[in-house]
């Protein structure tokens, strides 16, 4: 009989695919990795280290990151999602961009840019920095259920839908 801690050391590691963003005062990098357990991340002042396994593939998966800029690794979090875990790392330099979220300019086959959530903050001038966006809220009040409020778009998707309206007579 195998022991399951016999069984862990012989899962096969990788590294977690990531998607990453910058903003204002925080990088945002997200591990695409479902149903995940004993997620440890330890930040570091210029580096951090991700370890988890996912419970699908029982894959151990590990990345470690040599980052552009520094980072403040108290205000640094995460949050776990049953689909990827979302790291929030706080600059030590707001106000100033990474071109990369890694020191060396090589790319790493595991990791790319989340362009649906990119913004060029910098090129917005009528914008206070300090309130480029709430993400940083958002990370302190991060729950798995919390859906943004739409502003009403759902009473306006169903009063612009005219799928139901009756066809005139002589198109039927």
């Amino acid at each position: 009989m195998i022991r399951e801690d016999t069984l862990l050391k012989t899962v096969e590691m990788q590294p977690a695919a990531a998607k990453w963003y910058d903003r204002c005062d925080s990088v945002f990098v997200d591990f695409c990795v479902e149903d995940s357990k004993d997620v440890k991340i330890h930040f570091k002042k210029s580096k951090f280290e991700f370890n988890c396994v996912s419970g699908t593939d029982t894959i151990k998966q590990e990345n470690s990151v040599d980052l552009f800029g520094e980072i403040d690794s108290k205000e640094s979090k995460y949050r776990r999602t049953d689909r990827s875990v979302l790291c929030c790392l706080r600059k030590v330099e707001a106000g100033k961009s990474w071109p990369r979220l890694t020191k060396e300019k090589s790319k790493c086959n595991w990791l790319s840019v989340d362009f649906n959530n990119w913004k060029d903050w910098e090129e917005d001038s009528d914008v206070d920095l300090s309130s480029v966006d709430k993400f940083s809220e958002m990370m302190n009040t991060m729950g798995g259920d919390d859906i943004p409020d739409l502003d009403g778009a759902e009473e306006e998707h169903e009063s612009a839908d005219s799928d139901d309206e009756k066809m005139p007579d002589d198109l039927e």
